[in-house]
């Protein structure tokens, strides 16, 4: 049985790979874009497109309880196409904004709207320093400074807000991701291709307890056993052929403008 899927971030690099996924599976996706203009590029991925900013607290509580979900994922990040270097100082503020007050309103629309569980974004590399590899139970570097400081202290209240949220609360804890529209072709260890990331979500939809989940290829920096084990994932995972050519198109549309 599908179920009512809330798609923060729709129009994302995951959310772009995820939606095909959630349609495949029967279930049925809201997914949102802050631009009208790719409206039209969800709809033609499965979903039911969704304009609204999610600091816009009432027009998402809004869009939320309309879609009546029972499913909400988190994919929502502002970070430049390529991770261009000489725009990221920038972007890593709006970022963490976007992790902690975007991942605020978020879960009280959801609870406006009743959903039962909640999976959200966040990263592999922000544990604090110490024996490798790293599992889920280790402390993240809440003493980092400059903007490692700042990115890890968004991810610390992302993923707070979403553990003690009334429902059941699911983070990944994603790679650095590579693959199409990504604008890498490979990536440091953790790394972690973005069809693969996508197919984390879309398990984590029907599976697995509270708390939260590594998702990386096998490498010695973090440990992946859980997400293995407990929501069924694996990192060779990539999108049917059948899916590939309508993202295709998205990707190429999103890179002219």
């Amino acid at each position: 049985m599908g179920y009512r899927v809330f798609l923060a971030g729709g129009s994302g690099t995951i959310g772009r790979r995820l939606i095909p996924q959630l349609v495949d599976a029967g279930h049925q996706v809201a997914a949102t874009t802050r631009q009208p203009a790719k409206a039209e590029e969800l709809r033609a991925l499965g979903g039911e497109p969704v304009v609204v900013d999610v600091f816009d607290a009432g027009g998402l509580r809004a869009a939320v309880v309309a879609a009546k979900p029972e499913i909400i994922i988190h994919q929502l990040t502002d970070l430049p196409p390529g991770l261009d270097p000489a725009k990221m100082g920038e972007a890593i503020v709006r970022n963490a904004r976007v992790r902690d007050e975007g991942t605020r309103n978020l879960i009280e629309a959801a609870k406006a709207a009743g959903a039962r569980r909640l999976i959200a974004q966040s990263i592999a590399w922000a544990y604090a320093p110490g024996p490798e590899p790293h599992a889920e139970t280790d402390p993240l570097d809440s003493g980092a400074e400059g903007g490692r400081g700042i990115s890890v202290g968004g991810v610390i209240a992302l993923e707070r807000h979403v553990l003690e949220a009334p429902m059941t609360g699911i983070v990944l804890r994603y790679g650095h991701l590579y693959g199409p529209g990504t604008g890498a072709d490979a990536a440091a260890d953790p790394a972690l291709h973005v069809d693969a990331a996508a197919y984390a979500a879309l398990l984590a939809v029907e599976r697995g307890s509270q708390g939260a989940f590594n998702v990386a290829r096998p490498n010695s920096h973090i440990t992946t056993d859980k997400a293995v084990n407990e929501l069924g994932w694996h990192a060779s995972f990539r999108l049917p052929e059948r899916v590939r050519p309508a993202i295709a198109v998205m990707d190429e549309a999103l890179k002219l403008r």
